[in-house]
């Protein structure tokens, strides 16, 4: 899969209008966390793009529009864009733009959007798009402006059906609530996966350490997690000599660690039972399964020690039931 950073490195392999190039088959969306729905929609863009012999390409903003008009506000992420376009990647598709939001973007009529990025950019010939679509200024781009400007643009457009699960809409928002409450069951229904954080192991305060119990702590890319507490996981390290599908027993904290330095920034700790090994620049995949407690602040560094014990033998209890 190839990733196009910003519609300025548009060149004519990518179908530009005035390269005479064929053109694309495209859609475009935040698709965060690449639920069912968004599985969805990608596969039948990858059909449509079969079809006309051309490529599938996926349109998408970053930052976040809402992540940039108020940071502290927008709903945190369900996975960093690194983790979305392997996920791309794994669906198929051949190429993704990803396309800066900031002042420029935001005033953008709808209209000038369309016809800089899908046709002067993309030459696009066929537009799939989910049901709730929404871009440019004010919103105002839509299923029925991009019906409006098809003949006189040469494409053609079509929605999505708005895939459901006993009756109810499968929405990123939706999983959101789920994470939170610690459902990971429905969320694994809605994402057709279990619910799962990758990173780069780092270089933490080596805390883990003095109080016995060793953690690694993963580069989350994003200001906020999805929930935030402590929770048995498994975990996968990427690359590694062993099976590459091999799972190992954990327990994780995500959240600010508000007993030794609190932050506003999410953080994600990972201590894996019985396993002692330098996983430090290793990337690893943590995969949660049951939330053991919310974060809380202790009085002291004792008590937190205490806790995460007790903490260790809750997880180890559940991977051995």
């Amino acid at each position: 899969m190839e990733l196009v950073r910003g519609i300025h490195n548009l060149k004519d392999q990518h179908g530009h209008a005035s390269s005479g190039k064929a053109g694309s088959v495209l859609t475009i969306g935040a698709f965060d966390g690449l639920h069912c729905g968004h599985r969805s929609v990608l596969n039948h863009l990858r059909m449509r793009a079969k079809e006309a012999g051309l490529p599938s390409v996926v349109v998408t903003l970053e930052p976040l529009p809402r992540e940039y008009f108020a940071p502290l506000d927008a709903p945190p992420r369900l996975m960093s864009f690194r983790e979305k376009c392997e996920g791309f990647a794994a669906l198929g598709i051949d190429r993704v733009i990803l396309v800066r939001f900031d002042d420029g973007m935001r005033n953008m009529e709808a209209t000038d959007f369309i016809e800089q990025v899908f046709v002067n950019g993309l030459n696009a010939k066929h537009i799939v798009v989910g049901d709730d679509l929404r871009f440019g200024r004010d919103g105002a781009g839509d299923f029925e402006l991009l019906n409006t400007l098809a003949r006189k643009h040469d494409f053609t457009v079509e929605d999505t059906t708005t895939l459901e699960l006993e009756g109810h809409r499968i929405s990123s928002s939706r999983i959101r609530q789920l994470l939170e409450a610690g459902d990971f069951g429905e969320a694994e229904e809605l994402l057709g996966r279990p619910y799962s954080i990758s990173g780069k192991v780092v270089y933490g305060k080596q805390l883990g350490r003095v109080l016995k119990v060793p953690t690694a702590n993963v580069e989350l890319h994003r200001l906020r997690a999805a929930m935030s507490g402590v929770y048995a996981v498994e975990v996968n390290i990427q690359g590694s000599d062993a099976n590459a599908d091999q799972w190992l027993p954990g327990v994780a904290n995500v959240g600010c660690r508000p007993t030794v330095n609190a932050s506003i920034k999410a953080i994600l700790e990972v201590h894996l039972l019985d396993f002692d090994a330098d996983l430090y620049g290793r990337r690893i995949d943590v995969r949660f399964r049951k939330k053991v407690r919310e974060e809380q602040k202790f009085d002291s560094i004792d008590l937190l020690k205490q806790q995460i014990h007790r903490d260790v033998n809750t997880a180890k209890d559940y991977f051995l039931r």
